[in-house]
């Protein structure tokens, strides 16, 4: 049996109108203030970096007709994959230099890797009541990260010579500062119970970590891991444009020759490499979190 509403008298209707009328007056007028003040400092900051969008504009053509160019034949007879066999003349150098830059990436994640499963529990808030050793792990990893690592890169080139090694060490450090501070955080949020019968049972503190905390974190580590070996891919090739080892040697080079075939070649590969290793890594990921969750 239906059941007829009951109207409110309009000066009742007419009082929660403005009551609510008040109540969001407050939220809008910050957000519109905040909004105003973004605004500003995009266009303090533009001024400061001198972006020019009437010259910007102008030049536009000029970077979409770069990427026409690298995907014409030298010879100008058609586009690059009418002629696989000319564009992709230097595979096997090519490939043997990609293979070196997965390397790159994954030596130097495996070590960053490392050095931030150690430090990750001892930045942790809720593993080390000391203020002073869990700031300097905090510190430690802060430097690591904020520091970019093609700046390493060329320290270590400086120091070591051209080749992989300064790749390595670069992408180790930061990895180490980066995937640190996400092991971290992870460690900060897990249940502390089991941490608490840990420690009523008398255990040290790495058997602690070892049995109550690592079980709870190791899947988020082992997903982060593989994210960032992903994204150190990218920044290996890049780290070849400093003489850091890798395919991003030959890329620069390229770039600087003005070799269109071969920049468009290089590009190529890189892209289908880390798309490649996007889809693998994803699939491993699902897999290692599946069964790791299975057994807990």
């Amino acid at each position: 049996m239906a059941t007829a509403l009951t109207r409110l008298p309009d000066e009742r209707l007419a009082e929660l109108l403005h009551g609510y009328r008040a109540s969001s007056a407050g939220p809008r007028r910050r957000a519109l203030l905040l909004a105003l003040t973004i605004a500003f400092l995009v266009a303090v900051a533009a001024q400061v970096a001198e972006v020019d969008l009437p010259r910007l504009w102008e030049h536009a053509g000029a970077f979409f007709g770069y990427f026409d160019r690298i995907t014409m034949l030298e010879s100008g007879a058609g586009r690059v994959w009418a002629d696989p066999a000319e564009w992709f003349w230097g595979w096997r150098k090519w490939g043997v230099l990609l293979l070196d830059t997965l390397l790159i990436a994954y030596v130097g994640t495996a070590l960053g890797g490392l050095g931030g499963f150690l430090l990750a529990f001892c930045a942790s808030a809720n593993l080390v009541s000391n203020p002073w050793a869990r700031g300097a792990a905090r510190r430690f990893l802060e430097f690591c990260r904020t520091v970019p690592d093609i700046v390493f890169a060329l320290i270590f080139v400086i120091a070591f010579g051209l080749g992989p090694v300064p790749g390595v060490l670069a992408i180790a450090i930061h990895s180490m500062g980066a995937l640190g501070k996400l092991f971290s955080e992870v460690v900060e949020n897990i249940d502390m119970k089991p941490v608490e019968g840990a420690n009523a049972a008398g255990a040290s503190w790495p058997a602690m970590v070892r049995f109550a905390v690592l079980p709870q974190v190791l899947a988020n580590f082992i997903s982060y891991a593989l994210l960032r070996f992903e994204i150190n891919v990218r920044q290996a090739s890049v780290l070849g444009f400093v003489g850091a080892g890798g395919i991003g040697q030959d890329l620069i080079e390229a770039i600087r020759k003005f070799y269109y075939n071969d920049v468009a070649a290089l590009l190529l590969l890189i892209i289908v490499t880390v798309m490649l290793i996007d889809l693998g890594t994803e699939r491993l990921r699902h897999r290692l979190i599946g069964a790791l969750e299975s057994r807990a």
